[in-house]
């Protein structure tokens, strides 16, 4: 340990800590625009310049470690006014409105800016150029904004090994954005929008559809439907500054139907239909290899449900995309099913159906777009908004959130069970399926702690687990014994990890869930600014919680979802099934 002392109080820190993290500690605000937990240090912004006593030039308190004896000042007037006239500098290059910048309530410029009393810029002069990128359906780039902080690089390549994003050039002319400074569709870019959450400015946001959903909601010729993410009622409070976790279902809802909603539904009804899929799915792979000897079973089997991991598989792993369960995202599905066997029942034309989603993830805009996503007829999902955008479009409306009543969803397709609140956090698939699979080759309920598989909980980057299948019923003898082992990832960092070591050992698990953001679904890029382990962990709690309080907590147990099959589906992985619910996947090329 070294003892030091910040601005004149004594204290100890372990000698890997930086001056910015003991600082924190004692409760002493440093601020800074590139710093992000768990990443490396890039002391980029020079924002967050401390004096150190008998050094010579001030320091980067993220990226300098403490030492022995280290007297240090975090607020002095040199430090003040260097701070001033790096973000003064920022200042100058920044090619941006405030008042009509999608992001000037949310700006982390504009909030040091006012914190330091910068209230007139000093410098004026020539500005870079400006780039505008709207090629892909998730994400939307202006390089005007842009303040080379490199949190997006760091997030794009340390955290989602993914490389999309580089500094490019030198001094004055530095860009950030992929090799060449071309467009977004150009690169090996997964539309995961984790580099939009942890954008400072509004250099890097969400394509909006909030215009586009307002129009539909005004249009007497247009059915509107909403379904709503699991993810989405443990983080939409924040937006409204309730704390992070706290769930907020009915009144989301209540403010769905206030925006003009003609129904409120659920995507957890399709979680649950997912797994009545997928794990059948994963049991006839396993009666093809163990039962009758089929050569080249594609096991293990990776879960489909994040469309920012099937980006990533389909450049990077493009041999492993058999692996990949065929059942589309629960998104996906829902569409799908509300173009179908909603439409039918209410006798309402396809075409005057609008679907809208509410989702944690960029990626969704993305993937609502692919073709091979479009099974009904017509486009599955019209529109994808953020929890953000849902928050945005909430404040517009003029909707006190806070204090809304509760509301409940309507049926059919709001009904779900417990397990399909868990698909919101890293290893929530993984449980739901095993919970469902357990009872149907055993005939009852998975035997662990409050259905919980523990080792798959938490945000530990990669989970496994093992799940012996015992007392199998006749159907399923051949499973006898199995030693079920199943692994978890969250981040395209770690998932990369994981691929790595199944492709060394394609044996050692039978079952694999890959999301691709932090913490999984509650992590997401769409998720209300700015996430950090800690509010991951809140909404996990929070996620975890609404799966205790319902009393159906098993997928197979949703009577809706039953009903949906005995009046329309016919069974799982039958024809209709298949045609409607499933697809596959294909190499990308990288351009």
């Amino acid at each position: 340990m070294h003892r030091i002392t910040i601005n004149g109080i004594s204290t100890e820190a372990d000698q890997n800590t930086t001056i910015l993290a003991a600082a924190t500690q004692m409760g002493i605000h440093i601020p800074t625009l590139c710093h992000l937990e768990g990443l490396s240090p890039t002391g980029a912004c020079r924002v967050c310049v401390v004096e150190i006593e008998g050094a010579g030039h001030l320091a980067a308190a993220c990226s300098t470690p403490v030492r022995d004896g280290m007297v240090i000042r975090t607020h002095s007037k040199r430090v003040r006014e260097a701070r001033t006239t790096v973000v003064e500098l920022l200042l100058s290059e920044h090619e941006g409105d405030c008042q009509t910048c999608q992001r000037s309530s949310d700006c982390e410029l504009r909030e040091l800016a006012r914190e330091l009393r910068v209230l007139e810029n000093r410098y004026t002069g020539e500005k870079p150029m400006t780039m505008i990128d709207a090629s892909t359906p998730a994400l939307y780039r202006d390089s005007g904004k842009c303040i080379k902080c490199r949190r997006c690089v760091e997030v794009c390549t340390g955290m989602q090994h993914v490389g999309a994003l580089f500094p490019q050039y030198r001094g004055f002319d530095t860009t950030i954005g992929p090799a060449f400074s071309s467009s977004l569709d150009l690169a090996v870019c997964v539309q995961c929008g984790q580099c939009a959450a942890v954008c400072p400015v509004g250099a890097i946001i969400e394509q909006s559809h909030i215009e586009q959903v307002l129009s539909a909601l005004e249009d007497p010729n247009k059915q509107v439907i909403v379904q709503t993410a699991p993810a989405i009622r443990a983080a939409l409070g924040e937006c409204f500054d309730l704390p992070p976790g706290t769930l907020v279902t009915g009144r989301m809802v209540s403010a769905l139907r206030r925006l003009g909603f003609d129904a409120v539904f659920d995507t957890n009804f399709t979680a649950d239909l997912t797994i009545m899929e997928e794990g059948t799915e994963l049991l006839m792979r396993l009666r093809d290899k163990l039962l009758l000897k089929l050569p080249q079973v594609p096991l293990p089997m990776f879960t489909s449900c994040s469309p920012g991991w099937i980006q990533f598989a389909e450049y990077y792993y493009p041999e492993l995309l058999a692996n990949i369960s065929t059942c589309k995202s629960p998104q996906q599905m829902f569409g799908a099913v509300a173009k179908t066997y909603y439409a039918q029942k209410l006798q309402i034309d396809p075409k005057d159906l609008v679907v809208v989603s509410i989702m944690p993830c960029t990626a969704k805009k993305y993937e609502a777009a692919r073709e091979e996503m479009h099974s009904s007829g017509y486009r599955d999902v019209d529109y994808v908004l953020t929890t953000r955008e849902l928050g945005d479009l909430i404040h517009l409306s003029g909707i006190d959130f806070i204090d809304l009543p509760d509301d409940t969803m309507d049926d059919p397709l709001g009904i779900s069970t417990g397990a399909a609140d868990i698909f919101a956090n890293s290893g929530g698939v993984m449980e739901a399926a095993l919970r469902t699979v357990y009872f149907i080759t055993t005939g009852r309920s998975l035997p662990a702690r409050d259905l919980h598989i523990e080792p798959l909980a938490g945000m530990e980057g990669v989970k496994t687990a093992t799940v012996l299948l015992q007392d199998t019923v006749d159907a399923w003898k051949f499973l006898e014994g199995v030693q079920a082992s199943v692994a978890v990832a969250h981040g395209l960092g770690n998932a990369a990890q994981l691929m790595d070591r199944i492709t060394a050992d394609p044996d050692e698990f039978l079952f694999v869930e890959i999301m691709s953001c932090p913490g999984g679904c509650i992590g997401g890029g769409g998720q209300p600014r700015f996430t950090t382990d800690a509010i991951r962990t809140a909404r996990m709690a929070a996620i975890f919680a609404a799966d205790e309080g319902k009393t159906l907590r098993e997928s197979h147990t949703n009577p809706a979802v039953m009903q949906l099959y005995d009046e329309f589906l016919g069974s799982p992985l039958s024809s209709k099934s298949h045609h409607l619910l499933h697809t596959q996947y294909r190499k990308k090329q990288q351009s």
